[in-house]
């Protein structure tokens, strides 16, 4: 049997999320969750899991080449060296953060996971497959200096986890654990869009590396979450690429090679803010807060439900799919990510991803049963929907956003 284990982290940390949002009803701090940003942020995580399928082995093999061919040393594991691969770990994150706050190539794949105004664990979902690439780039050191891949995998796999437990604003302060460990506290400093906390305790398991290079701040008055200029928007698309556009169009309008080389490397600070409030007015983003239907909210949790489901299902039984199976499945959940997160913005167009998504599903059903009559009873619904396509997403969006 060659199931794969690791989907059990879904379960898992959806219910540490459910379990951390309990306790904070119990203690009357139920503000800290909205629903939106909590379903924009399991979105996001959703897609993350996904592309781990696609990306984990190539980070992998990436490391085994680098070792077999560049290696500076031969290191064997051993108490001293799981140690030493701990601290080296642990540093090159802290300069992959710090770069991914201060340039701007590597904040455009960091900057969802500043993006939520709320600060709980479902906010510790929002990474994307870009910024894991960018994460990997950085851990490239440590096959470079010697340790074994398979060691590597086993420590990011353990290191990656510590930081989950830090996005929470239920954990005040820990003694003595402050002057050594990143603790909630140290992290929600991080989080924080006040000014005196900008761009400190980029450490993610020891909160040492900040105290060294001068990066480190103590949370001393209430944090506020989320960017500077808040994105106003739920949208996965949008939360994905607005800073890559805000990018090209500055590095468009840049005059000369130096100021386009800021553009792309120099600091977030240099990116005029009226370029994402123009886009934001081209593109009709909605800036007002949206009534939702009970009919939409609870449409909403039950296709969330179906895609943590589905993420699960694909991996466990990643090993007894087949490779167009999974493709199919892979894009029925981004599109099904995609939808919730223009639901909850009220966009007009998400029939024509819900007709995509029947597609997927009946293309899916195709291939796990090959059957001749199935395959006529399915284009036929496929045909149905197309012939009565207007009328049928008007009723759609009628019960949906109750519209008259």
């Amino acid at each position: 049997m060659h199931f794969n284990y690791l989907a059990f982290a879904v379960p898992l940390f959806t219910g540490l999320m459910y379990l951390e949002y309990y306790i904070s009803v119990k203690r009357n701090k139920a503000g800290n969750f909205n629903f939106n940003e909590a379903i924009a942020n399991i979105n996001v995580g959703i897609a993350e899991r996904l592309s781990d399928l696609f990306t984990t082995g190539v980070f992998y093999f990436f490391f085994v080449w680098i070792y077999q061919h560049f290696s500076l040393f031969t290191i064997k594991p051993g108490p001293i060296t799981w140690l030493l691969l701990f601290l080296a770990t642990d540093f090159a994150w802290y300069w992959y953060h710090r770069f991914g706050h201060e340039v701007n190539l590597f904040w455009s794949v960091h900057v969802v996971h500043h993006q939520s105004d709320d600060y709980n664990f479902t906010v510790s979902a929002r990474i994307t497959v870009l910024q894991a690439a960018a994460r990997c780039l950085f851990w490239s050191v440590l096959p470079l200096l010697g340790f074994p891949p398979a060691m590597i995998t086993v420590l990011l796999l353990i290191h990656g986890t510590y930081p989950f437990f830090t996005h929470t604003q239920l954990v005040g302060k820990l003694g003595w654990l402050e002057y050594i460990f990143v603790t909630p506290s140290h992290h929600r400093v991080h989080h924080s869009c006040n000014e005196k906390y900008l761009d400190k305790n980029y450490g993610d398991v020891l909160i040492i590396w900040d105290k060294l290079f001068g990066t480190f701040a103590k949370e001393t008055e209430t944090p506020r979450y989320g960017l500077t200029k808040p994105l106003n928007s739920y949208s996965f698309l949008w939360q994905h690429f607005h800073f890559w556009l805000e990018m090209v169009i500055s590095f468009r309008r840049a005059n000369g090679w130096r100021a386009k080389w800021k553009a792309i490397f120099g600091r977030p600070d240099d990116i005029d803010p009226r370029i994402r409030t123009s886009l934001e007015r081209k593109l009709s983003f909605r800036q007002q807060e949206l009534t939702h239907s009970t009919l939409l909210l609870n449409y909403i949790r039950v296709q969330t439900l179906i895609n943590l489901t589905l993420l699960f299902g694909v991996i466990f039984f990643e090993h007894y799919i087949s490779g167009s199976k999974i493709f199919v499945l892979s894009l029925l959940i981004i599109v099904s990510v995609i939808t919730t997160g223009a639901m909850l913005e009220q966009r007009r167009w998400i029939f024509h991803l819900e007709f995509v998504k029947l597609a997927l599903f009946g293309i899916f059903t195709s291939l796990s049963y090959p059957n001749f009559n199935l395959g006529v009873f399915l284009l036929t619904v496929g045909i149905l929907v197309l012939l009565f396509y207007r009328s049928i997403g008007n009723r759609y969006y009628h019960y949906l956003y109750k519209e008259s």
